[in-house]
């Protein structure tokens, strides 16, 4: 079992920054993958980004690249996504996931490939 706890999010004007971090526990080290969605009111769960545990391996969704970053420290079992030049679009429920399978690169943008989720953390972008 893996727990994991997102924190970071709030309100932010467009144009700014905002840093979230999901942290994990229990059984951490049978984590190959682990990647951030997003859910907006109405709508369904969309990947953002994710990163190979160990080979460190990103994907991003084309809404989000060049704007969103995710990086991991092994130390700390942390994942974290820094948003840039955020929008109001970008308003949404974070969700951070762990999987435990094997996953191509792009297989990791896929909701099956993950096990574990978080509880979310909201993230409000004002125009």
């Amino acid at each position: 079992q893996v727990q994991l706890v997102e924190s970071g999010g709030g309100l932010v004007q467009a144009g700014g920054s905002l840093r979230l971090s999901c942290e994990a526990s229990g059984r951490t080290f049978s984590t190959y993958a682990m990647g951030w969605f997003r859910q907006a009111p109405g709508k369904e769960r969309e990947f953002v980004a994710a990163i190979r545990w160990r080979g460190g391996d990103t994907h991003y969704s084309d809404s989000v690249k060049d704007r969103f970053t995710i990086s991991r420290d092994n130390a700390r079992d942390t994942v974290y996504l820094q948003m840039n030049r955020v929008k109001p679009g970008d308003t949404a429920v974070y969700y951070c996931a762990a999987g435990w399978r094997f996953a191509t690169v792009q297989g990791m943008g896929n909701l099956n490939t993950y096990d574990y989720w978080g509880q979310g953390t909201q993230v409000t972008v004002s125009s």
